[in-house]
């Protein structure tokens, strides 16, 4: 069990390395206070997985380096039952110089670990790594995929009650992945708490029971982690229009033209009520339209493509029986939703305004890529590939065998 009672952490930030000496035989404050954390205070309880979400910066790394004591807080209780190992930066605790059999060692004594347990769980380690010959040499000559594979060994056979899990995890291949992911969850169900660090947010929606998010150091919600994974995606959207200054408008990327044009537009789900959803959640399209010249007859077309260009589904009003007409001068706001029953990952809507069927004939408006959304999760049953297809199973009665199949 992990119980954090109102912790604080205050970081000293000196413009230069002298400023840090001439404080201190001065006595004159020269340096400012960044507060990395205030008044965090969350449990978690035995067999409990709590994500920990947030941006660079919010005060994830800093929360772990104070749970595994690797940093003290200024204020506030941290009460941890039992022994707890995890993955912070990747390769913490390691000696380059060292092999890795020998870095079993040392770090597992880091870790509180006696000689008499590592003995006995020594080949356990290295076979779950499965680092294999390479358990011989020195750790400078491994691949960060391959470090990840033995620090997550050493930390899970160490036998801990609580496991912290940060990014590290995110540099091995695929297959490791899962193999460490149902170790985690068997760790889970024997009662271990976990605290679970990721910007993989399927990830987090699939492993964790709860969640929390950090912004500016603070804990800005805690509870179900799909809704705490909605929050996330508002804070990062909200960034994302600040860096990208996506307020002044995209029209430098439209060609056509020009009798009518989409002004603005934007992407939701319904239920994330941001650009990240789950995959068969209702993704809405709003877009505004401004007709320079009185144009009847007007498609609307979209096509939506994944992260590699592919096409991966496009439609048109004219394809579904409607046509729009604008007066010269008239605005017009239009919402398009489709069920978004596709993969998890990152894709783009271009957007088309044209006379009837298709652009080739007179394309008024295009915009590649106009809109960009993500799908992460899993909103009903898992699949495999692009896309959900409606699948039933039934069963049905054997066959009678024929009468030359029972002489036979």
């Amino acid at each position: 069990m992990i119980d954090i009672q109102g912790l604080n952490k205050t970081f000293k930030l000196f413009h230069r390395p002298a400023d840090r000496l001439r404080e201190a035989i001065t006595g004159r404050v020269r340096h400012e206070s960044y507060h990395a954390l205030k008044d965090i205070s969350f449990q978690v309880a035995p067999g409990e997985v709590l994500g920990v979400l947030g941006r660079n910066g919010a005060g994830k790394s800093t929360l772990l380096k104070l749970l595994t004591g690797v940093l003290m807080p200024d204020s506030g209780q941290i009460n941890i039952d039992g022994r707890i190992t995890g993955l912070l930066e990747l390769g913490t605790g390691f000696n380059p110089e060292l092999t890795g059999l020998q870095n079993i060692t040392a770090n597992g004594l880091m870790l509180g670990m006696s000689h008499e347990e590592l003995d006995n769980r020594r080949q356990e380690i290295i076979e779950f790594s499965e680092l294999g010959n390479y358990i011989q040499e020195p750790l400078r000559t491994y691949s960060s995929g391959m470090t990840m594979r033995l620090a997550f060994s050493i930390a899970i056979h160490a036998e801990p009650r609580c496991f912290l899990v940060d990014e590290a995890l995110s540099v091995g291949d695929g297959y490791f992945q899962q193999k460490c992911m149902k170790r985690i969850r068997e760790f889970k169900e024997s009662g271990g708490s976990i605290l679970f660090v990721s910007h993989d947010l399927n990830a987090v929606k699939m492993l964790c029971d709860r969640a929390l998010v950090l912004e500016d150091g603070s804990v800005v919600f805690d509870g179900d982690a799909d809704i705490a994974v909605n929050r996330y995606n508002r804070i990062m959207a909200r960034q994302a229009e600040e860096e990208e200054g996506r307020h002044l408008g995209r029209q430098h990327g439209a060609y056509g033209t020009g009798e009518v044009a989409v002004t603005t537009g934007s992407v939701a789900g319904q239920e994330s009520h941001s650009a990240t959803i789950s995959s068969g959640e209702m993704l809405d399209i709003d877009l505004t339209l401004s007709a320079h010249q009185a144009v009847g007859d007007i498609t609307l077309g979209i096509m939506v493509r994944d992260r590699f260009g592919q096409d991966i589904f496009g439609a048109n009003s004219f394809q579904l029986g409607q046509t729009l007409n604008l007066a010269e001068g008239s605005v017009q706001r239009v919402r398009l939703s489709l069920q978004a029953d596709i993969a998890p990952g990152k894709y783009t809507i271009t957007i088309g305004l044209h006379s009837r069927e298709h652009h080739l004939e007179a394309c008024y408006w295009w915009y590649d890529s106009y809109l960009q959304f993500e799908v992460a999760g899993f909103k009903q049953h898992l699949f495999s590939g692009v896309c959900r297809l409606p699948l039933t199973l039934e069963t049905l009665p054997a066959e009678s065998p024929s009468p030359a199949q029972q002489l036979e």
